[in-house]
């Protein structure tokens, strides 16, 4: 064997060996004594703090800081906020069909990436321009990717008895970010700068996409497991639990076909347009009747948490009862705290409601993947909540641009108030109106 042959064959070898760690690697996962499936929530979990670090909420918190750095008023930052939303929208059916097809591993751990290099770019933003533009681009891979429509997809297909609960706790790790984010980028930029909050939360975004990665998997079946946490036995396993086989694969034709599916995206859009519209002035709201920056993002911040710790009690009760009953309990009780608004004094009494009406109306935002998940199952979750995502982006985007001009035209908030429980009530009707026999 001559020199260069004995060279060639240690390269193969170390080809070999390397590509041998790097599907070990690939291919590891813990094994818990428990269900894999919270596992991924927890994986998931991670990724919301990345994802809501730019989400809409943190955003309207944070908008004075930012607006008043770069001389701008708030109309500029919603509109930002606005377009942002919308982006990440029309990324949706993409992001939606991709999931379904080729699971979230790799997409979660790129949108991570992308956001925490986004967010160091946005820190040094000096134009309106540079801003929209770093912003639209990590808020278009953010929200479906790590926010939203995947981890929602990972509950729907890890688990089927506890399906609104495990979606419940997607809900509650968004929320858990959105208020640990608007209290690290409030006291970073109290004691530094915005751009120097941003810029920290970019650099501990990079790191985190790593777990995401080892830990993530698309299906239980992949770590041995089917939904709910049953191990596959061989023979042995019972052919009656529910599985990838026995659930119905949906066409996008045949999903826009299905009347129930309009009377949800509807009812969804009017619901979170009206919640968005409010949840980005409440901030606002509380500083221009005296309370400090400080008081109203806490504020906004309890509620948040508070609101999170009821998703997944409201999502195991969806399990029990019937989904659009408690979405129509849900949407009816946020109507009395949000008329409130307009009657009581914001500098005093405005903390407390504003803690009430958050916890209450924090669930809008996921009450209709709820429906969906019930009627659509885990083969085509991805693909039905990618069509709605349009739609639900919209609404996310539009209320924050329409409650901040009408807010600045007329010189009130009122309005705002006016039109969020006028899209209370109709979407209590729009919900009300479906009729399925394959909705419980």
């Amino acid at each position: 064997m001559t020199v260069l042959e004995l060279s060639r064959r240690t390269q193969q070898q170390k080809g070999k060996s390397l590509k041998s760690i790097a599907q070990a690697v690939y291919r590891w996962h813990p094994e818990p004594p428990f269900f894999y499936g919270w596992v991924v929530l927890g994986a998931a979990g991670v990724g919301a703090f990345i994802a809501t670090s730019v989400a809409q909420t943190v955003f309207g918190g944070v908008q004075d800081l930012i607006a008043g750095d770069m001389s701008w008023d708030r109309k500029t930052i919603a509109l930002a906020a606005t377009f942002g939303t919308w982006s990440s929208g029309l990324t949706m059916p993409f992001i939606g069909k991709m999931v379904d097809r080729f699971g979230p591993r790799w997409m979660m751990l790129l949108a991570a990436l992308l956001v925490g290099f986004g967010s160091i770019y946005l820190a040094g933003a000096q134009t309106i321009w540079q801003f929209f533009f770093a912003y639209l681009v990590v808020r278009s891979v953010a929200g479906p990717n790590l926010q939203n429509l995947v981890p929602r997809t990972i509950a729907v297909n890890f688990f089927t008895k506890r399906r609104n609960l495990a979606m419940g706790i997607t809900s509650l790790n968004r929320i858990v970010g959105e208020s640990a984010n608007i209290q690290i980028i409030t006291a970073l930029s109290s004691a530094f700068s915005w751009r120097t909050a941003y810029r920290t939360l970019g650099f501990i975004a990079v790191p985190l996409a790593l777990p995401i990665f080892l830990l993530v998997r698309h299906r239980p079946e992949e770590v041995g497991q089917f939904p709910d946490g049953e191990n596959i036995q061989g023979d042995d396993y019972n052919s009656s639990t529910p599985s990838l086989l026995n659930e119905p694969k949906w066409t996008v034709k045949e999903i826009i076909s299905l009347p129930p599916f309009w009377f949800i995206l509807m009812g969804e859009f009017v619901a979170v347009t009206a919640t968005s519209m409010v949840i980005f002035q409440v901030v606002p709201f509380l500083t221009d009747g005296g309370m400090s920056h400080s008081a109203a993002a806490g504020a906004l911040t309890l509620g948040n948490l508070l609101g999170g710790i009821s998703v997944p009690i409201w999502g195991w009760l969806t399990d029990r009862f019937t989904t659009k009953r408690i979405a129509v309990i849900i949407i009816a009780s946020s109507i009395a705290p949000t008329l409130l608004f307009m009657t009581v004094n914001s500098g005093t009494l405005g903390f407390p409601l504003v803690v009430i009406w958050t916890t209450i109306t924090c669930v809008v935002f996921v009450l209709g993947s709820m429906m969906l998940g019930t009627v659509f199952g885990r083969n085509s979750f991805g693909t039905a909540t990618g069509i709605t995502g349009p739609s639900r982006t919209a609404a996310m985007g539009l209320g924050p641009t329409v409650g901040a001009y009408a807010v600045t035209w007329t010189e009130s908030y009122d309005p705002i108030f006016v039109a969020a429980t006028a899209g209370y009530l109709l979407a209590i009707a729009l919900y009300l109106s479906v009729r399925s026999e394959t909705f419980q």
